[in-house]
């Protein structure tokens, strides 16, 4: 059963997130990418964020360009950790993104990583989930005994 939900907001944001998905596989953990727009289809954003904590879903990352309320979006419907993954998509480079997903309102927030930084994503996804599963935890602090070596 997937423990997190990487969240696309368009086909075209998957080689951008690809990253992600493969240091989750990395550490081991079990992931779902799904593509919703939050601005097509808010009623699928709705539905999946409700139904994600049934399906055993502990953590989303969400990533999406230009106006990127996706995140802000699913962080909205839920009260499960949602990271937000700005992304360059246009000619503002993604600072835009950036702002979407940092602004959100108290009582609602969305941890944000650096434009374009789905591995940072998956591994805060992994520190999250290592408070709760040891395995998780033991792979993430052996990539990062690995890292300081060298």
């Amino acid at each position: 059963m997937p423990l997190v939900a990487v969240v696309l907001g368009s086909k075209s944001d998957a080689p951008l997130m690809q990253e992600a998905v493969d240091t989750l596989q990395q550490l081991g953990i079990e992931y779902e990418v799904e593509v919703i727009s939050a601005h097509r289809r808010p009623e699928k954003v709705r539905e999946y964020g409700l139904r994600a904590r049934e399906r055993g879903i502990e953590v989303l990352i969400a990533a999406a360009g230009g106006a990127a309320h996706l995140p802000g979006v699913l962080a909205s419907w839920i009260t499960l950790p949602v990271i937000g993954v700005p992304l360059a998509t246009n000619e503002l480079k993604g600072v835009d993104a950036l702002y979407s997903i940092v602004q959100m309102p108290a009582g609602v927030p969305v941890a944000c990583v650096a434009i374009g930084g789905a591995k940072n994503a998956a591994f805060l996804a992994a520190e999250i989930l290592g408070l709760k599963h040891d395995k998780i935890r033991e792979a993430y602090e052996k990539y990062r005994q690995e890292l300081a070596e060298g």
